[in-house]
């Protein structure tokens, strides 16, 4: 579904300054349908990785397929959620999540018909008129993953979707969003620092080196589905989160195994 060979990325020099290499011949592919994450310490470039598969950077090398082609651009074609929920202050919750839609041409009344056909399960019934401010954490996030999902792309880049979330909150969005997930199917590629988390949602998980970023290795997770968050209690889990940490414990990489 979605494939990226070679990608390579550095900004300009600031005055004072050398130029920051952040991503190094970058690999990875995601299968219709799975839900893969993507994991690194700080600094490592998942950010900017996600930013070019969405579109919105072009890499200094490397390519990205999408569906076994090349398309001439990849802005508007995959879902992209950053790690701030964006929402306008001056727009309630309902007008925020149809201004995807708005902006792909969509008629006002059918966004609004559209998004309030799926607030009960995003969890944001009785909520459509409030506004921003006035909502917890947990449902700013997931009036952000409605928007994204509004849109109505099949691949979707998730940046940190759970983060900011007390303990208890996140926990409950994890399984909340597995369940939107089981349910739709999307292809999923999520960036989170939060290893369990990874490895409780996830098909794969690509574990990134530190800058310049490169890909260390993937693991895959072969847990069975669905899944519960008492499932991180088993000791097949902890043996699959301890192989993904035991890399980034690691610290610095002097050289990314190819």
């Amino acid at each position: 579904m979605l494939e990226a060979t070679g990608l390579s990325k550095a900004f300009a020099a600031e005055r004072g300054h050398t130029e920051l290499a952040v991503l190094s011949d970058v690999s990875l592919e995601l299968g219709a349908g799975e839900f893969v994450s993507l994991v690194g310490r700080s600094g490592s470039g998942k950010s900017t990785l996600l930013r070019i598969l969405a579109g919105l950077l072009a890499p200094d090398a490397g390519e990205v397929l999408l569906d076994g082609a090349r398309p001439q651009s990849l802005l508007g074609r995959i879902g992209y959620m950053p790690q701030d929920d964006l929402l306008m202050a001056w727009r309630s919750t309902l007008d925020n999540v149809t201004v995807g839609l708005e902006l792909a041409g969509v008629p006002r009344p059918q966004a609004r018909a559209r998004a309030r056909a799926e607030l009960t399960r995003f969890g944001l019934a009785g909520f459509e008129r409030h506004w921003p401010r006035a909502l917890s954490g947990g449902m700013r996030r997931r009036a952000a993953l409605l928007r994204t999902f509004l849109a109505g792309r099949e691949v979707l880049l998730l940046d940190e979707p759970l983060g900011a979330l007390d303990a208890l909150t996140r926990e409950e969005m994890r399984e909340w969003l597995l369940e939107v997930w089981e349910s739709d199917r999307k292809t999923i590629l999520m960036v989170t620092h939060d290893v369990d988390e990874a490895v409780l949602m996830s098909d794969r998980v690509y574990v990134m080196a530190e800058r310049p970023g490169r890909m260390h290795e993937a693991v895959a997770v072969t847990l069975p589905r669905p899944r519960t968050i008492e499932l991180c209690d088993t000791a097949a889990f902890r043996a699959l989160a301890a192989r993904v940490r035991v890399p980034l414990r690691q610290g610095r990489f002097a050289q990314a195994p190819r």
